[in-house]
C-alpha cells in the first residue's frame, strides 16, 4: 500500500507584504509615467529635426513620415552662426562654473571647519541670493553694465552667473564639509601639514563627488540660460549664446521648426556629455552635499 504526501498549501502573502508589493508597483507606474512625459518632447524634437520645413508645414510636427533627412543639421551648421554660438556659450559657462565652484568651495570650507563668529549670518547673507528673482535685478544690472560699457559683451553673463553660483555652491559645500570628521583635519595638522595642504590634499579629494555634482548643475544652468543673453547681448549676433541663437534662426516670415529643432539637438549635446562624464559621482555628490546627517 502506497501513500502520497498531501500537497502543501499555497503560501500566503502577509498583509504587510501585499502592501509593499502594491506600493512598489504604483511607484514603478509613476516612474514610467514621468519618464514617458519627459521622453515624448525629446522624441518630438528629434523627429522634427529630421524633417524638412516644407514637410512640417504640410503634414505637421507630429506626423509620422518615412522621409528623414539630416539637411537641417547641415543647413544650420553652414548658414547659421552655430560655431560662434557654441564658442560664446563655452566662454560664458566655463569661467562662471570655475569661479562659482572655487569661491563656494573656499567659503563653504571656511564656514564648516573654522566656524567663524557670525558664520550663520554670513551663510544666510550668501544664500539669500537664491531667493532674489532674476527679473528684479534686470533693470539695475542693465544700468550698471551700460555705465561700465559692458553691454553686448559676454562679461555680464560671466559676472552674473559667477555671483549667483556662489550661493548654491556655498550651501552645498558647507553641508558637505560638515559631514567630514574634524579628526581628519586635526590628524593632518598634527602630522605637520599646513591649512592649505589639509585643504588641497585631504579635503578636496574627499569632496570630488560634490564638486562633480555642482559642476554638472552649474554648467547645465548657465548653458541653458536665455534671459540674461536676451537682455544684455540681443543687439549683436556675434556675441549671442547658443540659447539666443535658437531665437535667431526662427525664420523671417515663418517659424523654421526643423532648423530650430536641429539647433536645439546640437545645443543639448554638451550638457548631455557633461552628465555622462560625471554621472558616477553626480547622485552621490548631490545627496551628500544637500543632506546633513
Amino acid at each position: 500500500m502506497s501513500s502520497s504526501a498531501a500537497p502543501a498549501p499555497p503560501a500566503r502573502i502577509a498583509p504587510e507584504g501585499r502592501g509593499r508589493v502594491v506600493r512598489r508597483r504604483v511607484g514603478m507606474a509613476l516612474v514610467a509615467l514621468f519618464v514617458a512625459a519627459y521622453l515624448v518632447p525629446v522624441a518630438g524634437v528629434l523627429s522634427t529635426s529630421l524633417k524638412t520645413n516644407a514637410e512640417i508645414a504640410r503634414r505637421g510636427i507630429w506626423a509620422l513620415t518615412g522621409e528623414l533627412t539630416f539637411a537641417n543639421y547641415v543647413d544650420v551648421w553652414r548658414t547659421a552662426n552655430t560655431v560662434r554660438y557654441l564658442v560664446n556659450s563655452f566662454h560664458v559657462a566655463i569661467p562662471a562654473v570655475v569661479v562659482s565652484i572655487a569661491g563656494g568651495t573656499l567659503i563653504g570650507y571656511a564656514l564648516a571647519k573654522f566656524r567663524p563668529r557670525g558664520g550663520t549670518l554670513i551663510q544666510l547673507v550668501i544664500v539669500s541670493g537664491l531667493f532674489v528673482p532674476p527679473q528684479v535685478l534686470l533693470v539695475p544690472l542693465f544700468t550698471l553694465f551700460r555705465d561700465l560699457d559692458l553691454l553686448n559683451t559676454l562679461w555680464p553673463m560671466i559676472l552674473i552667473h559667477s555671483a549667483v553660483g556662489f550661493s548654491v555652491c556655498t550651501l552645498v559645500m558647507r553641508n558637505f564639509f560638515d559631514q567630514i570628521p574634524d579628526s581628519l583635519r586635526y590628524a593632518a595638522l598634527i602630522d605637520g601639514a599646513s591649512e592649505g595642504q589639509v585643504f588641497w590634499r585631504v579635503m578636496l579629494p574627499l569632496a570630488r563627488p560634490a564638486l562633480a555634482a555642482l559642476a554638472t548643475l552649474q554648467f547645465t544652468f548657465i548653458w541653458n540660460d536665455f534671459l540674461y543673453p536676451l537682455v544684455f547681448t540681443s543687439a549683436r549676433d556675434d556675441v549671442a549664446t547658443i540659447m539666443l541663437g535658437l531665437l535667431n534662426v526662427k525664420g523671417q516670415f515663418t517659424v523654421a521648426y526643423g532648423t530650430q529643432a536641429s539647433l536645439a539637438v546640437i545645443a543639448s549635446i554638451p550638457t548631455v556629455a557633461i552628465f555622462f562624464v560625471f554621472q558616477k559621482h553626480f547622485v552621490r555628490g548631490l545627496l551628500s552635499g544637500a543632506l546633513k546627517e
